[in-house]
């Protein structure tokens, strides 16, 4: 039975439920209906939480992301994809990872004057960052706030190398800004592409642009100067593994100069999430899915190993590592990322003023 067949699909959102926090002691509760004098109703509409950080830009410091320095200006993601691994984070600020993450969004308004104090820091040198890497930051939302431009004049004013992900055709927006920074080796851009099947799209990422947008996304912004990278991620076993070799060579011919690609691993409230989510879209397979991600994680659907986390091992996962391989060969040989350049930071004292 498809999700348009079945009733209890919540069409528009990727988790169908709101599971518990556990961080927190208590919860509501529908056990008893019959003691209620009205239902128990909860807004459905996307709601913005505003935060004031004192920092904006993380350090990672795991040993398969170690030295990894990003921004998100926004926390949660209205994209709403079923599989994100930032929605644990949204259990820190109270919120459950589940419909929560996709409709409870906390911005940070203030994170371009917060980099812009990062980059003046007396002995600042200048590193790669990244925008993004926990949650989208050209989510629809970005369309009017315009956080994540604000940042990007930052790096351009201060000549700082910045690496984006996205699965957003909003990013055109900003192409001015992009380009310049392009003409200086200053920016790369991740653009995700996880199916071209609209059908599992729809499902997957239910309020991201389509498989054809983000082709054409790479194509307009390779057309400018801005090298791209196609990411393939996540690859679920069962469900879109066999669209790697499509999704490259799709990329590759509107001008991607590499791939990159994850395997998915369903840690903490995930798991329940997505196990849930994945009966109620498809229930003919679901089973089957579930055990071939099983497959890549030690018979577990949640692995927090270093090193194995995001590439599985196993059978399952070295038939997906071997088909990537031959894919990019075939598709994408003698292409690669051009290195950023360090060499034109420029500090407080030496700062221009105009951004062009």
């Amino acid at each position: 039975m498809s999700h348009e067949e079945n009733p209890d699909f919540f069409k528009g959102r990727g988790a169908q439920v709101n599971i518990h926090n556990k961080f927190l002691k208590n919860k509501y509760v529908l056990e008893h209906v019959e003691g209620l004098d009205e239902p128990l109703l909860e807004n459905s509409a996307t709601q913005i939480f505003e935060e004031t950080p004192k920092k904006i830009v993380s350090e990672s410091n795991s040993p398969d992301l170690s030295h990894m320095y990003s921004i998100n200006p926004y926390q949660g993601c209205e994209h709403g994809c079923i599989y994100c691994y930032a929605r644990n984070t949204h259990e820190y600020y109270g919120f459950s990872a589940g419909l929560d993450f996709e409709r409870k969004i906390i911005v940070k308004r203030n994170a371009a004057e917060l980099l812009e104090q990062y980059f003046n820091k007396k002995n600042y040198e200048p590193v790669a960052i990244l925008l993004s890497g926990n949650t989208d930051c050209y989510q629809p939302m970005e369309r009017k706030l315009k956080i994540t431009r604000s940042l990007l004049e930052i790096f351009l004013r201060y000549r700082n190398p910045v690496s984006i992900i996205t699965k957003n055709n909003v990013i055109l927006r900003d192409l001015d800004i992009l380009s310049e920074l392009g003409k200086l080796n200053l920016v790369h851009a991740n653009i995700s592409i996880t199916s071209l099947n609209e059908q599992i799209r729809q499902k997957l990422e239910p309020r991201t642009v389509t498989a054809s947008g983000r082709l054409a996304v790479i194509q307009k912004l390779t057309e400018i100067g801005v090298p791209v990278r196609v990411m393939a991620a996540p690859i679920i076993p069962g469900l879109n593994s066999n669209e790697i070799p499509a999704i490259i060579k799709a990329a590759a011919d509107r001008g991607a100069r590499a791939a990159g690609f994850t395997i998915v691993r369903l840690n903490g409230s995930i798991a329940e999430i997505f196990t849930d989510w994945i009966h109620k879209a498809f229930p003919d397979r679901a089973e089957k899915v579930l055990n071939m991600i099983r497959a890549c994680h030690e018979g577990k659907l949640n692995d927090s190993e270093f090193g194995r986390r995001m590439g599985g091992d196993g059978k399952v996962a070295e038939s997906i590592h071997q088909m990537f391989r031959m894919a990019t060969n075939r598709f994408m040989a003698g292409r690669e990322m051009p290195p950023f350049d360090y060499s034109l930071f420029v500090p407080k004292n030496g700062r221009q003023t105009s951004l062009f």
